[in-house]
């Protein structure tokens, strides 16, 4: 009986990580189709289709969501609310970048969960495992190219800023590629919803320092937001576990 109760959470948890893995690849097609249908273009010649966005964004997060085992799960739920505070200060109040209309749409919150959930689970493949220290080293590679050539060739000053703070949460982090997986999905979902024109960065962050768009330095604000993300879910835990010990 034990044995087929360990045989029976093996299947459940391997068909689990299957449905993950595929909720985090199949992440790239669903981010330009929802992203397809709330842009200008769309907008423009056939109609505003921003509810559409807004109903799969939540389906796909949902489906993601309980594919996942229970710490991914607490991670993208305090995501969303966390990611709509960080949209609220970032864009409203700081004025980085504007959405297409003037209101926070709700695929944003919902989707920026989608996307650490990705990273998360891109990150704890057996394959990123395996080759862990040669993925550190592309990582380090790639983002030193990448921060450097938008910063000669498009004079974009905020990355040369914020990307040299993105490596310093790196190192603090001890390099985790966790952090890296993320910023490969942010820089994904960045590109696309600015060619869509689902927001558009300012030329100018806080009236000064000029940046492209979107500016490649902001993964050092996703990063900082996923620091304190793990942050807030660790407290979390540490409470459920003191709750379940006490007498």
């Amino acid at each position: 009986m034990d044995k087929f109760f360990q045989h029976s959470v093996f299947n459940r948890d391997h068909s689990n990580q299957k449905q993950q893995l595929f909720y985090a690849i199949f992440f790239t097609v669903f981010t330009i189709a929802a992203l397809g249908i709330d842009s200008v273009f769309f907008t423009r010649h056939f109609f505003n289709a921003r509810l559409i966005t807004n109903f799969f964004a939540i389906i796909y997060f949902s489906l993601f969501f309980l594919s996942s085992d229970s710490h991914l799960r607490k991670l993208m739920f305090v995501m969303v609310f966390l990611s709509y505070i960080g949209e609220l200060i970032f864009c409203n109040l700081l004025g980085m970048y504007n959405y297409r209309t003037d209101a926070i749409p709700l695929y944003v919150p919902f989707g920026h969960a989608i996307v650490y959930g990705s990273g998360y689970v891109f990150a704890n493949t057996k394959f990123a495992i395996k080759n862990e220290t040669i993925l550190r080293l592309f990582f380090v590679f790639f983002f030193i190219v990448l921060f450097l050539s938008v910063v000669i060739f498009l004079n974009d000053i905020f990355t040369l800023v914020f990307g040299g703070l993105f490596f310093l949460i790196l190192m603090r982090k001890k390099w985790q590629n966790l952090y890296c997986f993320i910023a490969l999905c942010v820089i994904f979902i960045e590109l696309v919803g600015t060619y869509f024109q689902c927001w558009i960065w300012v030329p100018k962050i806080f009236g000064s320092i000029p940046a492209a768009n979107p500016p490649m330095g902001a993964v050092f604000f996703y990063a900082g937001g996923d620091v304190l993300l793990a942050k807030i879910v660790s407290a979390w835990d540490k409470k459920s576990n003191n709750i379940f010990i006490a007498p």
